[in-house]
C-alpha cells in the first residue's frame, strides 16, 4: 500500500489529503474476476465453441478487445444474446483466450501457435497475435524461413515477415538448399537477387539462380537472361566467369547473356576504362552492402628479429585482430597484392638449405573461404624488393632486385583469366623503393632511388592498353620506402624518411599538401579501406636520429585532413604487407 499526504502551506489551512493508491487490490482484481468466471457467479453471456460453453463478463471481453466491444456495444443482434457462436476458433484456443484475458498469461507452442495466432487475429488482441510471432520467430532457421514468409503474407504479420525475410537475405546460400527455396516464383527470387543486403558471393548467385531454373527447366529456362543481369559481373573471378559461367549450356542458349559476357570480354581485353552503353547498368552496380572490406596485413620483418611468417585481419566489428593461416614460407621483402578476395605473396628472398638467401619466383595465394596458402603460376623472373599492382584481371609486377643483385627495370603481368604471366616493356630508369600506385589505365611510379642510393625525382607513367611508358621530372617527387594508395581521383603518397603526405591530383597534373603524419616514416604499407587510408607499422627516426620500430595503425580521412589512431598491430612489423581483402560479412572468419 502506498501513502502521501499533500503539501500544506504554512500559513493557510491545515488540510491534510491521503493519496491512497491500493496495489494488492489492483493485483488481486483480474484474479477474482476469474474465480468469479468459474464459479459462474455474474457471468451474463456464454461463448460457444465446437458445441462447448464458456461463461463469461461481457464487461470483461469488451474491455479486453474492439472485437468484443463492437459486438456488445452495437447493434449487433449478439449484444441481445445470452450465447454467442464464435465461429471458426476451435474451443480449446477459445478457451486458452478466455484464460488470457482474465490472467494475462498463456502457453503458446508450435501445436497451437498458428490457431491461436489466427483467433488473435479475428478477435483483434494485438498484444496476443505480437507474442505468437515473437515465438516463431525464436523458431526461425534457414530452412523454414521461406515458408514463414509465406505464413506471415497469410496472416498480414509484418514482423515475422520482416525476420522471416532478413535471416533469408543473411543466410542466403543456406537458404538456396531448403526444399521451399524453388517454389519461390521469378518475381521473388529476383526480389532477392537485386537485395543489396543479400549474404552471399556473386559467383554463388549464379549457381542458385542455376539451381532454381533445374528445377523446372522447361518453364524456367527462358528466365535465365532476366536472372543472369541480376548477377554482379564486375565482382565474378574472370576465370569463373569465363571458364565456368560462359561455357554453361544455359547461357550459351541465351543469346543475350552472351551478348553480355562478349561485351565484358571486350571491356577486359581492350583494358579500356570506357564501358559500353548496354552493358554500364550492369557493369557500374556496386559490390553488395554484405561485401566488407577488411584489413589483412602480412609477412614483414617482426619485431626486428626474423621475417614473419603471420598474415593476420584486423575485425573492425571487435576491434581484435584475427590469425589467418601461415605463410609456406619465411619471404623477406616479397610483395602483396589482393584481387577477387585473393591475397597474391609475390616473390622475395628465400633461405637456402645449405644457408644463404635467394630471390624467389613463387607466388602463393590465400583465400579466406578456405583459410590455405596455395601455390600460383610462378613469376618469370625471380625478385625481391619489388612492387606490385592490381588492375582490372591483372597483376603487375615491377622493379626490384633480381639474382644479379642489380636493380631490375623489368615488368611482367600476370593475367588471372588464363593464368599465365607475360613481360612488358620495361621502365625507362630503374628504381628502387618507389611509391607506386594505379588508376584509369596507367600505372604510376612515384620517386625511389637510383642504384647510388641517390633519390630519384621523377614521375615514370605507364600506359596498360599500350605498354609504353613515360617520364616526368618534377621536383616535388622525393620519397623513397614510401607506399601509395588511390582515393578517388588522388593518388597519396605517405612519408618515406619523411612525415609529409602529399596527394597527387591526376586530372589536374599537381601536388596538394596534407596533413603530416607524427613521425618520420619509412618501410611502412599502406591501403585504402572503406574511402580512408590506412597506415600500418613500419620504421621511424626519433628525436635523437635513432630508427626504431612501430606497431601504430593509424588512418587518414581524405574528406577531413585528419589523422586518427587504429590501435595497434599485435607486434613491432616493417616491410610488409597491408592489403584490403573483400569477405561477405555473414561468413564466420578464419580464427
Amino acid at each position: 500500500m502506498c501513502y502521501k499526504l499533500a503539501e500544506t502551506s504554512i500559513d493557510g489551512p491545515i488540510t491534510e489529503v491521503l493519496h491512497y493508491k491500493d496495489k494488492e487490490l489492483m493485483e488481486a482484481l483480474p484474479l477474482q474476476l476469474n474465480n468469479l468466471r468459474k464459479e459462474q457467479i455474474l457471468t451474463d453471456v456464454v461463448l460457444c465453441s465446437d458445441g462447448k460453453e464458456i461463461p463469461c463478463h461481457r464487461n470483461v471481453l469488451v474491455s479486453s478487445s474492439p472485437y468484443f466491444y463492437a459486438m456488445f456495444c452495437s447493434n449487433f443482434r449478439e449484444s441481445q444474446q445470452s450465447c454467442v457462436d464464435v465461429k471458426d476458433v476451435p474451443f480449446e484456443i477459445l478457451s486458452s483466450i478466455v484464460d488470457y484475458v482474465y490472467t494475462g498469461s498463456i502457453s503458446i507452442s508450435m501445436e497451437l501457435v498458428l490457431p491461436l495466432m489466427q483467433a488473435a487475429a479475428m478477435l483483434q488482441y494485438v498484444r496476443l497475435f505480437e507474442a505468437c510471432s515473437t515465438f516463431l520467430q525464436a523458431q526461425l532457421s534457414p530452412d523454414n524461413c521461406l515458408s514463414m514468409i509465406r505464413l506471415s503474407e497469410i496472416l498480414h504479420c509484418v514482423s515475422l515477415q520482416e525476420k522471416a525475410r532478413e535471416l533469408a537475405v543473411r543466410s542466403f546460400s543456406d537458404v538456396a538448399s531448403s526444399e521451399d527455396f524453388c517454389e519461390l516464383s521469378l518475381h521473388e527470387l529476383v526480389g532477392y537477387l537485386e537485395d543489396d543486403q543479400l549474404c552471399a558471393e556473386e559467383e554463388q548467385v549464379f549457381e542458385i539462380l542455376l539451381a532454381w531454373i533445374h528445377h523446372d527447366p522447361f518453364a524456367r529456362r527462358g528466365s535465365i537472361h532476366d536472372l543472369f543481369r541480376r548477377v554482379r559481373l564486375r565482382h565474378v573471378h574472370p576465370s569463373y566467369l569465363f571458364q565456368f559461367i560462359a561455357n554453361d549450356p544455359l547461357v550459351q542458349s541465351s543469346s543475350l547473356c552472351t551478348e553480355i559476357i562478349e561485351s565484358v570480354r571486350r571491356l577486359l581485353f581492350s583494358v579500356g576504362s570506357c564501358c559500353p552503353g548496354d552493358l554500364q547498368p550492369l557493369w557500374e552496380t556496386p559490390r553488395r552492402h554484405t561485401c566488407k572490406e577488411a584489413l589483412v596485413v602480412v609477412g614483414g620483418r617482426k619485431n626486428n628479429e626474423r621475417t614473419s611468417r603471420e598474415a593476420m585481419l584486423f575485425d573492425e566489428q571487435t576491434q581484435r585482430w584475427q590469425w589467418l593461416a601461415k605463410l609456406p614460407v619465411r619471404l623477406y621483402r616479397a610483395s602483396y597484392v589482393c584481387m577477387h578476395s585473393i591475397l597474391y605473396v609475390l616473390g622475395g628472398l628465400t633461405i637456402r638449405s645449405g644457408g644463404g638467401t635467394v630471390p624467389s619466383t613463387t607466388v602463393y595465394t590465400l583465400s579466406l573461404k578456405t583459410n590455405q596458402w596455395r601455390m600460383a603460376e610462378p613469376m618469370l623472373t625471380p625478385r625481391f624488393a619489388h612492387q606490385s599492382i592490381s588492375y582490372l584481371h591483372f597483376i603487375f609486377v615491377i622493379g626490384g632486385i633480381t639474382d644479379d643483385g642489380q636493380i631490375s627495370n623489368g615488368v611482367e603481368r600476370y593475367n588471372t583469366m588464363f593464368n599465365q604471366w607475360e613481360l612488358m616493356s620495361p621502365m625507362p630508369t630503374a628504381v628502387q623503393h618507389p611509391a607506386v600506385a594505379a588508376h584509369n589505365q596507367r600505372i604510376y611510379v612515384f620517386g625511389g632511388e637510383d642504384a647510388m642510393q641517390n633519390p630519384v625525382r621523377m614521375i615514370q607513367v605507364y600506359h596498360i592498353g599500350r605498354n609504353l611508358w613515360c617520364r616526368m621530372e618534377n621536383r616535388t617527387v622525393k620519397n623513397v620506402c614510401a607506399p601509395a594508395a588511390v582515393i578517388d581521383n588522388k593518388i597519396y603518397i605517405i612519408g618515406g624518411y619523411t612525415r609529409r603526405v602529399v596527394a597527387y591530383d591526376i586530372k589536374a597534373n599537381q601536388f596538394i599538401k596534407c596533413k603530416n603524419m607524427k613521425e618520420r616514416r619509412m618501410h611502412h604499407s599502406a591501403t585504402v579501406i572503406n574511402s580512408e587510408l590506412y597506415v600500418t607499422g613500419g620504421r621511424y627516426i626519433n628525436g635523437q636520429d635513432v630508427i626504431e620500430d612501430l606497431d601504430s595503425v593509424d588512418c587518414y580521412n581524405p574528406e577531413t585532413d585528419t589523422w586518427m589512431s587504429k590501435g595497434n598491430l599485435p607486434f613491432k612489423l616493417f616491410d610488409h604487407g597491408a592489403v584490403p581483402l573483400v569477405y561477405v560479412s555473414d561468413k564466420h572468419l578464419p580464427t
